[in-house]
């Protein structure tokens, strides 16, 4: 199965008309210091004596100046690095500030703070069946951070929750497309090709959560196993199939190790064997190289033949 055909099960999302894009704003220190001033100029007015209609305009100055001064207070946004503020008028988007460090914005939007920061994303432990329908336990983790705030917010609701359903949705439908281990290397196996499989999880939870505006940095697997009521038996299988594999080398290793002994004894003209003593020897060899345990020596004191 490559790339494609497993990005093909991932569901079509709707495209969304909102993109992220830079908001109107003005640096903050400015605004701040016109508001004390005016805060001080209203109380200095307030409290400025008067008779008649000079202390009626006084007033309304006075309150005029105290309103700028609270809405020049209300626009003010802090934005620390690391995090992003987007920007709402009356339930419409206006934009994203980015730039981090005080700024002032229109003083009757509303301003909602988004992480950009990396975060880490730990899918809990599930039991899927594999593509040989053996149940096995798998974990990962994925690495991610918010590429585009306008979609994070007003594309998905609460976009955190839906990456985290995402990633685990991609994680079950990895772990169903592969087998946990295969005998041949024909095909990719969940154990040995960990490399990837972590790819190709990568590039289907970033496509499903694109139209969230988040970026997959990277994703690994953290827990793969068989489940706990078919553990034993693998746990076996594998062992049988070590214990061949073993066999297969020493066998392979005693054959080149008769074959040498007798090309060496023909060649040097130590002894001339018939076919049935090679054959007898042959078979003495291979007990004595192939046996598990040590094996009884016994000196033959007569000739070849008895």
């Amino acid at each position: 199965m490559n790339t494609q055909a497993s990005l093909a099960a991932v569901p079509k999302f709707p495209a969304q008309p909102v993109s992220e894009y830079q908001a109107r704003s003005m640096p903050g220190l400015p605004v701040l210091v016109l508001g004390i001033v005016g805060v001080i100029l209203g109380v200095v007015l307030l409290i400025e004596h008067g008779q008649g209609t000079r202390a009626i305009v006084l007033a309304v100055v006075a309150v005029l100046v105290l309103i700028a001064a609270e809405l020049c207070f209300h626009g003010l946004t802090p934005v620390m690095t690391g995090e992003a503020r987007v920007v709402q008028l009356f339930g419409r988007y206006r934009g994203t500030i980015r730039s981090p460090g005080l700024q002032w914005v229109n003083p009757f939007t509303r301003r909602r703070r988004v992480s950009t920061r990396i975060r880490n994303l730990e899918t809990s432990m599930v039991k899927v069946n594999d593509a040989d329908g053996n149940p096995i336990e798998i974990a990962a983790v994925v690495v991610w951070l918010v590429e585009d705030t306008g979609k994070a917010i007003y594309a998905v609701d609460a976009f955190e929750k839906f990456v985290a359903i995402q990633s685990e949705t991609a994680v079950r439908h990895i772990a169903s497309s592969y087998a946990y281990e295969v005998g041949d290397g024909d095909r990719l196996s969940l154990r040995a090709n960990a490399d990837e499989i972590t790819a190709r999880l990568s590039a289907e939870i970033a496509a499903r959560v694109a139209s969230a505006g988040v970026q997959i940095v990277e994703s690994r697997l953290t827990r793969l196993s068989y489940a706990a009521e078919i553990a034993q038996a693998m746990l076996r299988r594998q062992a049988a199939s070590a214990v061949v594999g073993a066999r297969q080398v020493i066998v392979q290793g005693a054959v080149g190790m008769v074959k040498l002994a007798l090309t060496q004894l023909e060649q040097q003209g130590v002894v001339e064997l018939d076919e049935e003593r090679k054959a007898a020897m042959v078979s003495n060899l291979l007990v004595v190289l192939c046996s598990e345990q040590a094996t009884q020596q016994v000196v033959n004191t007569g000739s070849l033949y008895q």
